[in-house]
């Protein structure tokens, strides 16, 4: 089974960079990189291309022009130049652990989606990592704990502990709560089965909640990735979120009309 890893991005190379090194890092490599690239500048495809001729992974770099926050048609997008027959959705701001590939491939099963987890960085960490342009994945498990007591992460034992796949991870309904877009794992065939994201939402909000549900209603059960496949989130600023209630009605209406609570 091979694996496309869709790395959504905009005008955030700094991050982009730990998290491309991150998936250099992996235990499980048999899998491309697609930066699905919200229309950001030079920068971020000049930091693409050192990615591609320097790493041993394949790396394509998907683009459009920048027309606002449209992180479903840019995913959709790289959707199409993916040859994995399982997708990885990861945003460009979540490094990953080196068994994160490893670990989506043992829970990934027909007929589900997996949503994951994430650990939060705070700023003061996020910018010494951001500034260093380097990430030390063993150093920083190593200092977690203490990260922890200074309250620059907000969880760390995801890292040390690794549960097994089991039946417990499946949900019996749909359910909105803890559904991630920036950690999200799904056969490529079902995905392409509800024609991927909805791009009619557009701007900050709830299209990995829409993409879920309607997954859901195509017969596609959810299960949890947490305490396996957890991302470390690195801290921004808060996103613009002008369109999130908005987006929020368009998927309450669906699940309403479907008889869903």
């Amino acid at each position: 089974m091979k694996i496309s890893v869709i790395v959504a991005t905009y005008n955030r190379p700094d991050a982009l960079d730990v998290v491309l090194q991150s998936l250099e890092c992996q235990t499980d490599n048999d899998f491309e990189i697609i930066v699905a690239d919200d229309g950001s500048d030079d920068e971020t495809r000049s930091l693409v291309e050192i990615h591609i001729q320097n790493t041993k992974n394949l790396i394509k770099h998907v683009w459009h022009e920048d027309l606002g926050f449209r992180l479903s048609k840019i995913r959709n997008l790289a959707m199409q130049s993916a040859t994995g027959s399982y997708l990885i959705f990861l945003d460009g701001d979540c490094a990953v652990q080196p068994d994160f590939i490893e670990s989506h491939r043992r829970l990934s099963e027909k007929g589900f989606i997996v949503t994951g987890s994430r650990i939060l960085l705070e700023k003061e960490i996020t910018e010494k990592i951001c500034k260093d342009r380097f990430f030390n994945f063993s150093e920083f498990k190593r200092n977690s704990f203490k990260y922890l007591i200074k309250k620059q992460i907000n969880k760390f034992l995801p890292l040390f502990i690794k549960l097994p796949d089991h039946p417990l991870r499946k949900y019996k309904k749909f359910q909105w709560r803890r559904i991630k877009g920036c950690n999200l794992g799904c056969w490529k065939s079902d995905a392409m089965l509800i024609n991927g994201f909805d791009e009619a939402l557009i701007g900050w909000g709830h299209e990995d909640a829409d993409f879920v549900f309607r997954m859901y209603q195509n017969g596609i059960n959810r299960k949890s990735g947490a305490w396996g496949t957890e991302v470390l989130h690195l801290w921004h600023k808060m996103a613009n979120k002008e369109n999130a209630e908005k987006n929020a009605a368009i998927v309450r209406a669906k699940i309403l009309a479907k008889g869903n609570s």
